[in-house]
């Protein structure tokens, strides 16, 4: 099935009996069909926090929580955000034994939808702590470049004729891009971890900001930036992590890598 044919920007009931069949599935293998060739461009997690958890326990008090997914980068599917928000939504007011039987349901049908395991952790309402940003930040330089669409060839490295290796890791808060099929804005925050010959920090900069009338979901975001990095500077090894902020109490945090020892623990920012 197409996007198109998903609840994404149509008006919808919420339903409130429980729904699996609401959750729409979207085929992760064409978007990556150009970057086929790529070492990691399926290689990571998608990070999901949700903030709206509620189901009833069996005396039927309701219960919140904070939910944290785990669905892998080689799933087959990715799970389009509204589907996964009205997903959610159809669980208020089904009963569950404990924590357990609730996780259980959640992981059984989210698994279903992306083919893959789905991991799901629990928070109580106050302990999902709040994480600093970590490296260099790329936000006060003066952007070497500018485009209105992404543009791989403002990519460079910083001395390309030195072979001096470096590893080097580095955040900007001004990734923007688009809900293709809505046109909402989306905003993150973008991490980078790099080791190879030095990429220009005020071009990357230039590279981030032409994402800003970039229409892409989250995932496809990522493994574009991860793709024309990876061909562009040609790095040994290389991270790419966007922390996107909330939109119907649930925000998507992918990250994509080349080697699995550089996979990082997810993390939640103040603006999430």
């Amino acid at each position: 099935m197409s996007v198109e044919q998903s609840l994404l920007g149509q008006t919808t009931s919420y339903p409130t009996d429980y729904a699996p069949e609401i959750l729409f599935p979207i085929a992760r293998a064409p978007s990556r069909q150009a970057y086929a060739d790529i070492a990691g461009i399926s290689q990571g997690m998608d990070w999901w926090h949700a903030f709206e958890l509620s189901w009833l326990d069996l005396a039927n008090k309701p219960q919140v929580a904070i939910g944290r997914l785990h669905i892998p980068a080689d799933s087959e599917f990715l799970i389009e955000s509204k589907s996964l928000k009205l997903y959610f939504n159809s669980l208020n007011f089904k009963s569950f034994a404990d924590q357990l039987a609730f996780i259980d349901c959640v992981e059984r049908d989210l698994s279903h939808t992306a083919n893959a395991r789905v991991k799901l952790e629990l928070y109580d309402t106050d302990a999902l702590l709040v994480s600093q940003p970590m490296g260099f930040c790329l936000d006060p330089l003066t952007p070497a470049g500018f485009s209105l669409h992404p543009d791989a060839s403002l990519l460079r490295l910083e001395n390309a004729k030195t072979q001096q290796i470096s590893e080097v890791s580095l955040y900007s808060h001004l990734l923007r891009s688009n809900c293709p099929v809505t046109g909402q804005p989306d905003w993150g925050t973008l991490f980078i971890k790099y080791q190879g010959i030095k990429p220009c920090y005020s071009s990357l900069l230039a590279y981030i900001i032409s994402y800003r009338q970039h229409s892409g979901f989250h995932e496809q975001c990522v493994e574009q930036i991860f793709a024309d990095i990876w061909q562009q500077l040609q790095p040994e090894r290389l991270m790419v992590y966007a922390a996107y902020t909330r939109r119907g109490g649930l925000d998507i945090n992918p990250c994509r890598v080349s080697d699995l020892d550089w996979l990082p623990s997810p993390i939640r920012l103040a603006r999430q």
